[in-house]
């Protein structure tokens, strides 16, 4: 259900299965519970969070002081987050900029507006991995619920697997937390996990992909 990625005297960072919710469900544990289970930790905070369909990496404070503190930077925008998601659609374009308030639609769903009073943004760049498997990079400026995929619905290509926002059927939904980039008490970290879980990603190619676009590498557009 997790993977524990890095150990610090104030952290641990794991990947997060797909379909784990984050708080206890009836009697199904979140993954707070099976993390405290599974590393013999019960002093443990949030610190971000990620939804029951993505996968991922999730930090995990050692501390309320650690966890106020790398709160503050998710929340102050100071944490560089990098997703990847597949689509079976070919999106309106390429690369660029997605901006827009977000309102409450039916069944759950969030939906992208034209006005820009406390607006989502995200970035995002596309590259073909395979016939009828094009990857999207995502780098989200903002926090707001669903955004990313919000934002790939509006681009005309919903994320694979994402019923809720009109994806294909699949094992899953494609979504997946890559790469987080932060400083703490002076020191800056860098973890990335590749996606693990999923019949539909193309391995061979997202590898090769993932191996010559570091995310620091990625053209994106300045706004």
């Amino acid at each position: 259900m997790f993977q524990l990625i890095a150990t610090d005297p104030r952290f641990y960072v794991i990947a997060k299965a797909p379909g784990l919710g984050f708080h206890r469900e009836d009697d199904a544990p979140g993954v707070l519970d099976i993390v405290r289970d599974g590393l013999q930790d019960a002093a443990l905070w949030p610190v971000h969070r990620l939804d029951k369909v993505t996968s991922g990496l999730l930090v995990l404070a050692r501390s309320q002081p650690v966890a106020a503190a790398l709160g503050a930077a998710f929340a102050g925008r100071e944490v560089q987050k990098y997703y990847l998601a597949l689509s079976d659609a070919k999106p309106n374009r390429k690369q660029g900029l997605i901006k827009g308030d977000m309102d409450k639609g039916r069944g759950g769903a969030w939906r992208l507006c034209q006005s820009q009073d406390n607006p989502a943004v995200t970035q995002f760049f596309s590259h073909s991995l395979a016939p009828g498997r094009r990857l999207f990079v995502l780098r989200p400026r903002s926090g707001k619920t669903h955004q990313l995929r919000v934002a790939m619905k509006s681009l005309g290509a919903p994320i694979l697997g994402d019923a809720l926002y009109g994806g294909s059927a699949a094992d899953r939904t494609y979504l997946h937390a890559y790469a987080l980039s932060f400083a703490l008490d002076g020191e800056s970290f860098s973890f990335t996990c590749p996606p693990a879980h999923g019949e539909c990603w193309p391995q061979p190619q997202l590898a090769d992909y993932l191996a010559a676009n570091p995310p620091a590498a990625l053209p994106w557009p300045v706004r």
